[in-house]
């Protein structure tokens, strides 16, 4: 058995709970805590699980919409069970490709 961790990431679910549908929404929020961000850098902030956060912008993020780091991101530690993969042992049988033939069409005299 082994075991691994997940996280999940909510901010889409929370700005849709403030009502901001929109990434670009979130820009001016953000720049009222002195984070700078492009579109495209809040859009992938809002759309994509980031694998690295900036601890300011984690901080800017809750204190714009007004919620917490664990509101915002979900720890889930995940145990996986090893599964044995029992091996069959069968003629091939049935499973054999059916050879293919290839066939000539009929040859007509050419015509006079």
């Amino acid at each position: 058995m082994s075991t691994r961790v997940e996280t999940l990431w909510h901010l889409r679910r929370i700005m849709a709970e403030h009502g901001l549908f929109k990434t670009t929404e979130l820009i001016p929020l953000l720049e009222q805590y002195g984070v700078h961000l492009s579109r495209e850098q809040v859009f992938r902030l809002v759309t994509q699980k980031p694998e690295r956060a900036n601890l300011s912008v984690i901080a800017a993020v809750c204190a714009a919409l007004g919620c917490t780091p664990s509101d915002l991101i979900e720890v889930r530690i995940v145990e996986e069970k090893a599964v044995a993969v029992e091996q069959t042992r069968t003629s091939l049988g049935t499973l054999r490709p059916v050879p293919a033939r290839i066939h000539r069409p009929p040859q007509t005299p050419p015509e006079r």
